[in-house]
């Protein structure tokens, strides 16, 4: 913490904008539960290379529609997971006069999701036990 606080400092006194990454910040982060989109792109992503439009209708499809990104949200969503190394751009290619980006899973990546599948996997099997004893309905 002591290393990100200088960081901020030093930026700050240069006149700069003061960016910095704690290491605090990101252990946290790689504990905390998944939020629901990170957790469907990451799914999405799962299965191939996929530019944005393709994530965006593969999440909506995945989630029986429940999921419905909007195009800011995910590419926010996907600078975010690619400075945190969980995702890269495959490809690139042009279509019909405009840029199309490819992104894939890095193995980083595809820890975390199935790390983050087998949690929730795990809490649903308790959950459905619980149901199932008390006759299927909650009491």
């Amino acid at each position: 913490m002591q290393e990100a606080t200088f960081m901020i400092l030093a930026a700050l006194a240069n006149g700069g904008l003061a960016i910095a990454r704690s290491t605090i910040y990101n252990v946290y982060m790689a504990t905390r539960a998944m939020q629901e989109a990170t957790f469907m792109i990451l799914t999405a992503l799962a299965d191939g290379a996929q530019h944005g439009y393709g994530i965006i209708t593969d999440v909506r499809d995945i989630s029986g529609g429940q999921v419905r990104l909007r195009a800011g949200t995910l590419y926010m969503a996907l600078d975010r997971l690619r400075s945190d190394e969980l995702i890269t751009v495959d490809r690139e290619e042009v279509v019909d006069g405009r840029l199309r980006r490819y992104y894939r899973l890095t193995p980083a990546g595809t820890r975390l999701l199935a790390d983050e599948a087998a949690r929730l996997q795990a809490h649903a099997a308790v959950a459905l036990r619980r149901l199932d004893l008390a006759g299927g309905v909650a009491t």
